[in-house]
């Protein structure tokens, strides 16, 4: 029993150090923004999905939601809010703190985070987002904006607008490979060939020579010509060297060199 009264104890002391997301009854308008074109859209990049905010079902209000295992091709058109101080400084469902003055959203269900373009059906304008939160709960409504993307659209004092919103997939991170031709112990050997392929390839490509470590039981100076591109640089590339009669080249990763 004494155990049970000290959990008590600490969960009540926790929960009274946690700030509500509710602070306030009622959402306000944030101080205005004097030049929204000075701040910077998110660009896009390749995250992993937050630890918080991506339960497959999570339910709100008596209705249930299925969060998208992936966003490929989403594209839908609807009702866009905005909210606004009540929540700023607040944690976000994937434990972001809110800044409405950052180009972030709520959804329903997109994997967070994800990043949109919305696009008012109206005016055309557009603004990408962060999507970090969810939310909004309200019928019909399908997005719901910071402060700044409002802004941004224009739908700031309006408080509502028909978009459209658009899933932007980062573009897929480059996978570099080095291709090495030959592993000499003649040092001058490795520099003639060095010197042959930069003159073959004709510079298209960088060509090094990587030297062996002072104390290395084996010195081999390793011929390498590098980073490539994987596909369709990789390729040519190859096509290349088996033209030259360099049929069997070593193909490395970053990690092996």
């Amino acid at each position: 029993m004494q155990h049970l009264i000290i959990l008590l104890l600490l969960a009540g002391a926790l929960s009274a150090c946690t700030p509500s997301r509710y602070k306030h009854s009622q959402d306000f308008t944030p101080a205005p923004i004097a030049d929204i074109q000075a701040l910077k859209e998110p660009v896009a990049k390749a995250e992993a999905k937050s630890v918080m905010g991506n339960t497959p079902r999570y339910t709100v209000l008596g209705k249930e939601y299925e969060v998208m295992p992936n966003a490929d091709n989403y594209s839908a058109e609807g009702i866009a809010s905005w909210y606004g101080m009540k929540f700023h400084g607040h944690r976000t469902s994937n434990g972001e703190i809110y800044d409405v003055y950052q180009f972030t959203a709520a959804h329903k269900t997109l994997p967070l985070p994800s990043y949109v373009r919305v696009t008012r059906l109206d005016t055309q304008q557009s603004v990408v987002v962060r999507v970090n939160d969810r939310g909004p709960f309200h019928e019909g409504r399908i997005i719901d904006l910071s402060y700044a993307a409002a802004v941004k659209l224009g739908i700031n004092k309006q408080g509502t607008a028909q978009v459209k919103v658009d899933i932007i997939h980062p573009p897929k991170a480059k996978t570099e490979r080095w291709v090495q031709i030959g592993a000499l112990s003649d040092p001058s050997a490795a520099l003639r060939l060095q010197q042959t392929l930069v003159e073959k390839l004709q510079g298209k490509w960088p060509v090094a020579i990587n030297k062996p470590a002072k104390d290395s039981q084996r010195p081999l100076h390793k011929v390498r010509i590098g980073p490539v591109e994987e596909g369709d640089d990789l390729d040519q590339l190859l096509l290349q060297l088996k033209q030259l009669k360099f049929d069997q080249p070593l193909l490395l990763a970053q990690h092996q060199l």
